[in-house]
């Protein structure tokens, strides 16, 4: 009998489930977890992307390794519960990495309660939903671990992002109470906090306009990161190498933690005008 080709590998016999696992830092994680022999499940909104996604992945997959998908909704409790469930099908879900996010652009003071709603509800909410859904299943599995992708905004503030940095510091503390919950039951719970990565979320940001130049002068090592700078650290927090450690919020932005948020003033001003300075006309 021939031995199992994946038995040696770190994440054998244990599963994943990827939310937002379409593209950019989601897939990049997918990809490492594997690589290590996890079979995965991607979430996300669009049925077409997440199988271009999960058919890359299983070209390059180890033998044995299985990867599915799963179109769904993060802020829906009944799809993340079905995303759940496909990944726990054979009762090996271990890992969860809540990577769904979303974002805007303007003023506080002209924004509008929808948009609000919108990214607080795939930024937050969405992590909450992951959290419960696949932390519950992981709990019943012996323990694992959960990561959730924040970001340098929930440290230092982001003029012109509010939703978006406050959902992010929201999550940083759901990571926290989570990790002290259930650590008692071996679930291990942390986030990483990126800095400018190249995605589809910031792919307007060029590195020569007023903002990207913003991001670089705030960065101590003068780039924009990569979703493979960020994808390894994932990976080490939800495997057996990262067994003492929970709770933490760990930075992948280049050390731009150090500095400053990013300068989106020129943009704020050439869409909402004076409203980007804080002067809003009185009411008629």
């Amino acid at each position: 009998m021939s031995e199992n080709p994946t038995a040696c590998l770190p994440l054998n016999g244990t599963a994943a489930l990827i939310t937002g696992g379409g593209s950019g830092i989601g897939l990049a994680a997918a990809a490492a977890l594997v690589a290590d022999g996890a079979d995965v499940t991607l979430m996300g909104r669009t049925a077409a992307k997440l199988e271009a996604a999960a058919v890359v992945l299983r070209a390059n997959a180890p033998e044995g390794v299985r990867v599915s998908a799963y179109a769904g909704d993060v802020t829906a409790d009944a799809d993340v519960a079905a995303a759940v469930g496909l990944a726990d099908a054979e009762g090996q879900l271990r890992i969860a990495v809540a990577s769904a996010g979303d974002g805007t652009m303007g003023p506080v003071v002209a924004t509008s309660t929808d948009e609000w709603n919108r990214v607080i509800g795939v930024s937050l909410t969405g992590v909450f939903l992951t959290f419960r859904e696949a932390g519950a299943a992981i709990v019943r599995n012996g323990g694992g671990s959960m990561v959730a992708v924040s970001s340098v905004a929930s440290r230092l503030t982001h003029r012109f992002m509010a939703p978006y940095s406050v959902a992010k510091a929201g999550v940083d503390m759901l990571v926290k109470v989570t990790a002290d919950e259930l650590g008692q039951a071996g679930v291990r719970v942390n986030a990483v906090n990126p800095g400018i990565i190249r995605t589809e979320l910031v792919a307007m940001i060029e590195e020569d306009s007023s903002v990207g130049q913003s991001y670089l002068t705030n960065t101590p090592l003068g780039r924009f990161g990569e979703v493979d700078d960020v994808a390894p650290l994932i990976r080490f927090l939800c495997g057996p190498e990262s067994g003492f450690i929970t709770g933490e919020t760990v930075g992948a932005d280049g050390g731009h933690h150090l500095r400053t948020g990013p300068d989106y003033l020129e943009w704020a001003e050439g869409l909402y005008g004076d409203a980007a300075h804080g002067r809003v006309p009185a009411p008629e």
